[in-house]
């Protein structure tokens, strides 16, 4: 049997044995091994005047299509549980990752081949789409912050408030204070938030000087949370939360 193939188109054994297959037109799955194992031993007699420097890993192929062979011509022994493994099963395994990976190498040259043609403008969208951000998911945001435990927090910060007062001169009257802003309270948290360091929500209702400072404080946070300016990381060395700043 005459069989020529051009030497330089193989770059090893399993590229070898991938065209046998397709130039053969057989079910890679069903490989007729005879057939291929002969054709593949004629490529090595050609290989043994061409290529010796490449010879032993076609070689070795060689010695596995022999062994494979020869185990098909072996009689099965009879187990009866029909479990018997395909001795071209390894040798399948293989061919379909080669060529799987040789697929894809080629994808990757036409792309790297054509990528000079190829030419992207600038970016040019409106200031609105730019500006645009994504509404802010309160559950996801609060997943581990529940309302409990921050009113559990703003109540003990109230309750340490009214145990620093003085019974005996509070009676005397009240010096009547500049009522607290929420813009005022708005403005300081998220100025805290920028400033280095590690900001808790105990700590930052802990410098309030009065029980409405407090309660506006809390409010703050929340509409600060809510328009996704801030968020509370949970504090796992305390029963606390940490302030961030959104990015």
């Amino acid at each position: 049997m005459e069989y020529s193939l051009k030497l330089d188109s193989f770059e090893g054994p399993l590229d070898l044995l991938l065209h046998l297959i397709d130039k053969n037109k057989v079910n890679i799955y069903d490989i007729p091994i005879s057939l291929i194992t002969e054709q593949y031993l004629e490529y090595l007699e050609l290989m043994r005047e061409e290529r010796l420097d490449d010879l032993s890993e076609f070689l070795v192929m060689a010695a596995t299509l022999l062994d494979i062979k020869a185990r098909m011509l072996l009689p099965k022994p009879e187990t009866g549980d029909g479990g018997d493994e395909d001795p071209r099963a390894e040798l399948v395994a293989r061919l379909l990752e080669h060529r799987k990976f040789k697929l894809l190498s080629g994808d990757l040259n036409e792309m790297q081949e054509g990528s000079d043609r190829y030419y992207y403008r600038e970016r040019s969208l409106p200031r609105e789409v730019e500006k645009y951000r994504p509404p802010v998911d309160l559950d996801r945001l609060l997943e581990d912050v529940t309302e409990e435990r921050l009113y559990r927090i703003c109540r003990e910060i109230l309750k340490r408030l009214q145990d620093k007062q003085d019974n005996v001169h509070s009676h005397f009257g009240e010096i009547e204070r500049e009522a607290v802003r929420i813009g005022d309270r708005l403005d300081h948290v998220r100025t805290l938030v920028k400033r280095p360091g590690r900001h808790t929500f105990r700590s930052l209702l802990g410098r309030a000087a009065s029980k409405l400072e407090v309660v506006v404080t809390f409010l703050a946070v929340l509409e600060l949370i809510k328009t996704g300016e801030i968020c509370l990381t949970e504090d796992s060395t305390r029963d606390d939360f940490i302030l961030v700043g959104a990015a």
